[in-house]
């Protein structure tokens, strides 16, 4: 990988400079592999397996804090399912997903196909971001 000077005019340092972010050779190589793929949802050991994959060397601790910097800075989303698995969403609009349990993968729920009625009024001071839908599912044995 370049250095920081080499890594001025790339698309990818562009995004990470214009989310406030400063383009480190790490951030930059889990920035490429993140979005050079189109819309997708990782879990921080996948994106680990991918560094591996293409012979570099990132802990997979800097994976998780480069992951938690990138969904401070607005550039993923971050879903927790059952509370103990995260993934992260590179597309950062209001949608929703269905979730395939035996699989641990996510799949976006496109367009308005869900709607949320009754919301409750939020706490003073406060005011809904986005509403996460995770719709499960299991197959179906009917054969």
């Amino acid at each position: 990988m370049e250095n920081e000077a080499e890594l001025t005019a790339t698309p990818t340092v562009e995004r990470l400079r214009s989310a406030g972010l400063r383009p480190t050779r790490q951030r930059v190589l889990l920035a490429e592999l993140l979005f050079g793929k189109g819309d997708r949802h990782v879990s921080a050991e996948m994106l680990h397996g991918e560094v591996l994959d293409v012979g570099e060397q990132v802990s997979l601790a800097t994976v998780y804090n480069t992951l938690h910097q990138f969904t401070d800075a607005g550039l993923l989303r971050e879903l927790a399912i059952d509370g103990s698995k995260a993934y992260f969403d590179t597309n950062v609009s209001n949608h929703n997903h269905f979730f395939i349990e035996d699989r641990g993968e996510l799949i976006d729920i496109h367009g308005e196909n869900i709607r949320v009625d009754g919301l409750p009024q939020p706490p003073e001071g406060m005011r809904i971001s986005h509403i996460d839908v995770v719709v499960r599912l299991v197959p179906d044995n009917k054969k």
